[in-house]
């Protein structure tokens, strides 16, 4: 549990929360409209994730 813990904390989970929290603060303030937070959320997950499918994929080499 532990482990699962420490990699969830780590630089890019930590950019990924704080600008998902910033974003959806903006969006409920009604800065940011709700198509630009859909197209900045969407970059932001997909970017997360993909990063990390690609470290299992270079771990599992």
């Amino acid at each position: 549990m532990n482990e699962k813990l420490s990699k969830l904390i780590n630089v890019k989970s930590i950019v990924t929360i704080i600008l998902t929290g910033i974003f959806a603060f903006l969006s409920v303030r009604g800065d940011v409209t709700n198509e630009q937070f859909l197209m900045i959320f969407t970059t932001i997950i997909a970017f997360y994730f993909g990063t990390q499918s690609e470290k299992k994929k270079n771990e599992g080499e």
